[in-house]
């Protein structure tokens, strides 16, 4: 039967009746659905309950990648490949503990001057004095609920130098279960990427492995060394802008602001905010007590927004988006080390998306 216009009506259309197979599809692809949602969640729960053990494996590989360099000079030199490993491991050894020396002895007293450093700033700058008094009393509520009212100290343990140090000594806590983890990978060297390829089963996913392991090497390799290289230079030259300030302690600050610039976004963040704080216990005139941060934000904003990006633009080219989120979500899985790890980890990543064909659209989009 048809209208007046020769178009069918609701009477003419066949009656579709849903048949077994169709329900079994549904039931199929909501059971995959679930089973998807289920194992992310299960991944996600053992990567934050394991991150004692995940964290130092992750370190050591970036700690690989980074060293190549100093461990292929020395088997240049002839030297037999567990000696060479033990020689790359003390050279790390001695930067970490030269790069920790000005944070030893200064730097608790700068953390005793930081409840100082608040009052003053509070008292200087009219219009964060409520915000800072509201943080105050906060802390004095959380002193007496964990310590039975007593707040006789509750200012004393605000303090973001003391966060840092924190952070620094959550990542190199590990250290000795990374050093030995680093100890084998370098000696072992490529004989897990064999073992690996040997057992895939077509010459097509052995090449592609190949190609995925040495584009992961060289790349991650390459933004490590030069990330290290920038963040000494931004080091050195906030030490010196530090001295010419008239800052006492530039050593430490330099440093500082070295393990800082390796948490992209957040670190710089809380060099300002110390640097402002530092500034006010140091100069009793409201220009100069800033002049120490703008100072700092200016060296960052030359070395974030030019140099490293013109060093680095044609190996990576991440979505910013892309990274603020992975440093949210990384630093809720692990804390710091979780926020130092959040661009590499994304950057193997994309290196895998985009080898991948199923995945390049994901590569797609974690792409600037």
């Amino acid at each position: 039967m048809s209208g007046s216009d020769g178009a069918p009506t609701h009477r003419d259309r066949p009656i579709v009746v849903p048949t077994a197979s169709s329900f079994e599809e549904r039931h199929d692809k909501t059971l995959v659905i679930a089973t998807l949602f289920l194992a992310i969640m299960v991944g996600l729960a053992a990567l934050y309950v394991a991150r004692s053990i995940i964290l130092p494996l992750l370190i050591a590989f970036l700690l690989r990648l980074l060293l190549q360099p100093v461990f292929r000079v020395c088997l240049k030199a002839r030297i037999p490949r567990s000696v060479a490993a033990l020689l790359t491991i003390t050279f790390l050894l001695i930067v970490a503990v030269i790069a920790w020396l000005p944070l030893g002895g200064s730097a608790g007293l700068w953390v005793a001057k930081l409840p100082e450093a608040v009052t003053m700033m509070a008292d200087r700058l009219s219009l964060l004095r409520e915000p800072i008094d509201l943080i105050q009393r906060l802390i004095r509520h959380a002193e007496s609920a964990t310590n039975g009212g007593d707040t006789t100290v509750a200012v004393q343990h605000f303090d973001l130098i003391g966060a840092a140090i924190e952070g620094l000594q959550a990542v190199t806590g590990g250290f000795f279960t990374t050093a030995i983890v680093l100890f084998f990978l370098l000696i072992a060297g490529d004989k897990f990427l064999r073992r690996l390829v040997e057992l895939l089963p077509t010459f097509r996913q052995k090449r592609q492995l190949i190609d995925i392991s040495q584009q992961i090497e060289n790349d991650i390799s390459a933004y490590l060394v030069t990330i290290s290289v920038m963040n000494v230079a931004v080091g050195v030259m906030v030490a010196i802008a530090m001295y010419f300030c008239g800052m006492s302690d530039p050593l430490l600050w330099g440093v500082m602001a070295l393990a800082l610039n390796f948490v992209p976004i957040l670190g710089p963040l809380v060099g300002i905010g110390i640097f402002l704080l530092v500034g006010f216990v140091s100069f009793d005139n409201d220009w100069l007590a800033v002049t120490p941060a703008i100072l700092y934000l200016i060296i960052h904003l030359i070395e974030g927004e030019f140099i490293t990006p013109m060093l680095l633009a044609r190996r990576f080219t991440l979505n910013p988006v892309g990274v603020i989120l992975a440093l949210v979500f990384w630093y809720w899985m692990w804390g710091v080390p979780g926020a130092i790890l959040a661009v590499p980890l994304l950057a193997i990543a994309k290196i895998i998306c985009d080898r991948i064909e199923t995945l390049q659209p994901v590569g797609h989009m974690l792409e600037d």
